[in-house]
C-alpha cells in the first residue's frame, strides 16, 4: 500500500534546498515564489514581528546578522560540546548556546530576538521552517494540500541526525514517509534511463561524488535490473563549500589587517559583507583564473580591494580537497573495487564545479571523463521525487525500483571490558535485523544495562554514545547463567531500534534510539508543532497587513 499522492521529494541542504514532484513521467523541479529552482536554507527574524525564509532572508542578512540563521543542518542532531560545533560558533554571527538550562542536555539552541523577546529555537525548528516553506511552495504549484514527503540526508548522517531530520518534518506538518541518502537519490536520478529502459543491460558501478555547501558524501552504487544497490559509503558531514568560503574570509581579514593594521574580525556586519564577497569570488574562480574582491567602505570610510587568484584559493583549501580524495579511496576499498571496476563518476552538489576538485578526481580515475549530465543542484531532489513516486504507486514507467541502502556507521553495545561489540557493521545493507545471545557478567545480577554506541573505534567510550536501557526483575543466578536475546534492527530510514529479552522469564525492554543528546521528545515535537502553527498564522497576518497597505 503506497503513501497517498502527492508525495514530494525534498533535498534539505545546508545552504540551499530544493523540492521536486514526479509528474507526467518525469521528475519536475518545483520553482519557489521567486522563480528559482533552489531556495536558500536561511531564516531571518525582522523587527520583532516578521519572519523571512529563503531569498528574502539572505537579501537582508548583512544589515541583520544577529537574527539571520543559516547552516542549521550543521547543528541538527549534534551535541553542543562537539569540537566542530564549537569551531562553527566562532564563525556564525547569530548566537548558539547550550540548552542544558532548558532541560536539553548538551543540545545546541539558537538565540534570536523575535516577537519582542529573546527566543530560543532548536535546529529542528529552524529546519522545520525551511521544510514548511518548501511544503507551501509545492502546494501553491500543485494546487493541492501536500502531507507526504521523501527527505534526503547526507549518507554519513548518524542515527540522531536522521531522527532529528524526521522530527523537523513532523513539526513542519509533513509525514516523512522515507529518509534516503543524498548520493543514493542522485544515483536514482542518474540511473533513471537504466531503470525505466532495458532492465537487462549490464550492471553499472557508479561512484557518486556529492560535495555541497556543508556536507560531503561519496557512495559506490551498482545499478542492475531496476535495482540500486549501495556497496559502500564515506564522507564528512562537516565539509563543504561553506568551509572553502570561510577560508577565503579568514584570508581577506588577514589582508585587511596587513594593509591597514586594523583587526575587523569581531564585527558581524563586516564578516557578513566579506562572506558575501568571498562567495561571489569563489564562484567566479570556477570559470576564471583571477578576480578582484572590492568592497566600498568596508570599515568606516576605508575601501577594500584585493586581487584573488584561483591558485591562491586552491592553496588555501588544498587540505580540504585532499580529504575528499581520501574519502573516495576509503570508499573504494570498503567496496573492494579497483578504479577499473567503476563505470562512471557522477558529480553532485554545487562545490563539484571547483576545477581542482574535478582535476583531482580525474587524476584518481586515470584521466576518465567525469559525468556531468545531471544538474548538480537538482539531482538529489529529483531522485527523492523518483523514490516518492514508487512509494505512492504513481511512478508509471518507473515500476518497482528496488533501493538497497547501507548503514553508514557500525552499531553495537559496550561489553564488560569496555570494548565495542559490533552488532551491525558499517556498510551492511538495510533494512537489517541482527540477534545475539548475551549473558550476565556478575554473580546474582537482577538487572542488566545495555549501552548502545555507533562508530568504528575499539573502545566503546571512544565512539558516539546513542542511548541505554535496562532489563530488570529477573531472579539472581551465578554469572553466565542468565541469558538474553539482544536484537538490533535498522529500518528503511536508517533509524535504529534495540531490544533485549531475558530468555527464562520473558522480561524485556526496548528503545527506538533518538539520541538523548540530540533527539526531540514527543512533548518537544508537539510543542513545536503548535508554535509553528502560531508563527504561520502570525506570518499570514503580517502578509495581509502589507497587502492592505500596498492596496491603500
Amino acid at each position: 500500500m503506497g503513501a497517498e499522492w502527492p508525495v514530494i521529494g525534498i533535498d534539505l541542504g545546508t545552504t540551499y534546498s530544493c523540492v521536486a514532484i514526479w509528474r507526467q513521467n518525469r521528475a519536475e523541479i518545483i520553482p519557489n515564489d521567486q522563480g528559482s529552482n533552489t531556495t536558500p536554507s536561511c531564516v531571518a527574524f525582522i523587527d520583532d514581528h516578521e519572519r523571512l525564509i529563503g531569498e528574502a532572508a539572505v537579501y537582508q542578512a548583512i544589515k541583520n546578522p544577529l537574527n539571520t540563521v543559516f547552516d542549521s543542518k550543521r547543528l541538527i542532531g549534534r551535541r553542543f560540546s562537539e569540537n566542530s560545533i564549537q569551531e562553527d560558533i566562532q564563525l556564525w554571527p547569530f548566537k548558539v548556546i547550550n540548552g542544558t538550562d532548558l532541560g536539553n542536555v548538551d543540545k545546541p539552541m539558537i538565540v534570536v530576538k523575535y516577537m519582542g523577546e529573546e527566543k530560543k529555537f532548536s535546529p529542528e525548528e529552524i529546519s522545520s521552517m525551511i521544510l514548511a516553506k518548501l511544503k507551501g511552495v509545492a502546494e501553491a504549484f500543485l494546487g493541492t494540500t501536500v502531507n507526504n514527503a521523501v527527505v534526503t540526508v547526507p549518507a554519513y548522517f548518524n542515527n540522531s541526525q536522521r531522527r532529528s531530520t524526521k522530527d523537523a518534518g513532523t513539526v513542519a506538518g509533513l509525514n516523512v514517509v522515507r529518509i534516503i541518502n543524498e548520493p543514493t537519490a542522485a544515483a536514482m536520478a542518474y540511473g533513471l534511463d537504466t531503470i525505466t529502459g532495458n532492465r537487462n543491460v549490464a550492471r553499472k558501478n557508479v561512484l557518486v561524488f556529492d560535495l555541497g555547501g556543508g556536507t560531503f558524501d561519496v557512495s559506490l552504487v551498482s545499478i542492475e535490473n531496476g535495482e540500486i544497490h549501495v556497496k559502500a559509503i564515506g564522507g564528512d558531514t562537516h565539509l563543504g563549500g561553506g568551509d572553502f568560503t570561510n577560508k577565503l574570509v579568514a584570508y581577506l581579514l588577514e589582508e585587511f589587517n596587513r594593509m591597514h593594521n586594523i583587526d575587523i574580525s569581531e564585527s558581524p556586519r563586516v564578516r557578513g559583507r566579506l562572506k558575501a564577497a568571498a562567495e561571489r569570488a569563489k564562484r567566479i574562480l570556477s570559470a576564471a583564473y583571477q578576480t578582484n574582491v572590492e568592497i566600498d567602505c568596508l570599515y568606516g570610510d576605508i575601501d577594500f580591494s584585493v586581487p584573488l587568484t584561483r591558485a591562491r584559493f586552491e592553496s588555501l583549501n588544498e587540505t580540504f580537497f585532499r580529504n575528499c580524495l581520501d574519502a573516495v579511496d576509503k570508499c573504494m576499498k570498503d567496496a573492494r573495487m579497483e578504479v577499473s571496476d567503476v563505470d562512471d563518476v557522477v558529480l553532485v552538489g554545487g562545490s563539484t564545479r571547483i576545477p581542482m576538485i574535478q582535476q583531482l578526481l580525474q587524476d584518481y580515475f586515470n584521466g576518465r571523463q567525469l559525468c556531468q549530465s545531471i544538474n548538480p543542484d537538482e539531482a538529489v531532489a529529483q531522485g527523492a521525487a523518483i523514490h516518492a513516486a514508487t512509494l505512492s504507486n504513481t511512478g508509471g514507467s518507473i515500476g518497482d525500483i528496488v533501493l538497497v541502502d547501507v548503514a553508514p556507521l557500525s552499531l553495537g553495545v559496550r561489553n564488560a571490558n569496555g570494548q565495542f561489540d559490533v552488532m551491525i557493521p558499517r556498510n551492511t545493507s538495510i533494512p537489517v535485523r541482527k540477534n545475539q545471545k548475551r549473558v550476565t557478567t556478575e554473580d546474582n545480577q537482577t538487572a542488566a544495562l545495555f549501552r548502545v554506541f555507533e562508530g568504528e573505534r575499539l573502545m566503546a567510550d571512544d565512539n558516539n554514545f546513542l542511548d541505554e536501557f535496562t532489563v530488570s526483575g529477573f531472579p539472581p543466578a551465578p554469572k553466565g547463567k542468565t541469558s538474553f536475546d539482544l536484537c538490533f534492527e535498522v529500518d528503511v530510514n536508517g533509524i535504529l531500534n534495540v531490544s533485549a529479552v531475558e530468555l527464562d522469564t520473558g522480561l524485556r525492554n526496548q528503545i527506538t534510539i533518538t539520541n538523548r543528546h540530540g533527539g526531540l521528545s514527543r512533548e518537544d515535537v508537539n510543542r513545536m508543532i503548535s508554535e509553528a502553527e502560531r508563527y504561520k498564522d502570525y506570518d499570514e497576518a503580517v502578509r495581509r497587513l502589507v497587502e492592505a497597505i500596498n492596496a491603500l
